[in-house]
């Protein structure tokens, strides 16, 4: 079962704001997800990033791979 940690879209048109998730690979965008790790919302500014620490470290250590963008919000958070 290889994970991913993504982005997972939320809130309406001209308000997004997304969920930081671990998902299956195979899943999409916006299917259910293993467990939620943080919450990230550009509008504001500077942009609002909230991460769970410890679960984002197990995940990492247990072989989720995170996309790009994730990546480098868990860079500026200090997690990476």
């Amino acid at each position: 079962m290889a994970l991913k940690i993504r982005l997972m879209r939320r809130g309406t048109k001209q308000k997004p704001h997304q969920k930081i998730v671990v998902v299956q690979q195979s899943k999409g965008r916006d299917t259910n997800f293993v467990e939620q790790v943080g919450f990230y919302n550009p509008i504001f500014d500077p942009p609002l990033v909230k991460v769970n620490r410890e679960r984002t470290e197990y995940w990492l250590k247990m072989g989720a791979r995170p996309t790009k963008t994730v990546e480098s919000l868990l860079k500026k958070e200090g997690v990476i």
